[in-house]
């Protein structure tokens, strides 16, 4: 059972990936890429802009490294943009975020909680506190603000946008 902040930290993002997972388990390219008549984002925009704003946040931002975007040329294979995340995008250029290869985008997204889980095992607990980053366009900010309310809490939201998204579709909620 987690005692630190820093174990819980860890285990919370395993927990809320495992949701993220359960969440877009089993959908079609079909079913992630439709956009609800009513409005909002696809379910696959919600997600992509999750999972790259963690990568961009853990390897960019916190260790100061390529991406797993980056690294795995994954934004040629998808012919996705090379550095955003969608952060500011219009409406048009949001529903042009799309996924073809289902198979190939939870290898990328798996390596990213992969790459998330390792960095965490390795850094020391006062880092959190200590050290501050800057994360466009928020500003600056100690890295637990970084991981915590930008990753973690930020990715509950994006789990609820993708549940929405399957309900609309009559796929049913999470079963947890």
């Amino acid at each position: 059972m987690p005692r630190t902040a820093h174990e819980i930290l860890r285990t919370s993002l395993r927990s809320m990936h495992d949701l993220l997972d359960k969440a877009v388990e089993g959908m079609t390219a079909e079913q992630l890429n439709f956009r609800p008549k009513e409005g909002g984002v696809s379910a696959f925009f919600s997600l992509w802009h999750y999972v790259r704003t963690e990568d961009n946040i853990i390897n960019w931002v916190a260790q100061q490294k390529p991406t797993v975007w980056l690294e795995g040329n994954y934004h040629e294979y998808f012919g996705l943009p090379r550095t955003s995340q969608g952060t500011g995008m219009t409406a048009e250029e949001a529903n042009d975020i799309r996924i073809s290869d289902v198979a190939k985008w939870h290898e990328y997204q798996q390596k990213v909680w992969e790459a998330t889980d390792r960095y965490l095992a390795s850094m020391s607990p006062e880092e959190f506190d200590e050290r501050k980053v800057t994360i466009k366009p928020l500003g600056e900010m100690s890295l637990w603000d970084g991981i915590y309310g930008v990753c973690l809490s930020h990715g509950y939201r994006h789990v609820g946008e993708i549940e929405y998204v399957r309900g609309v579709q009559g796929l049913g909620g999470l079963t947890i």
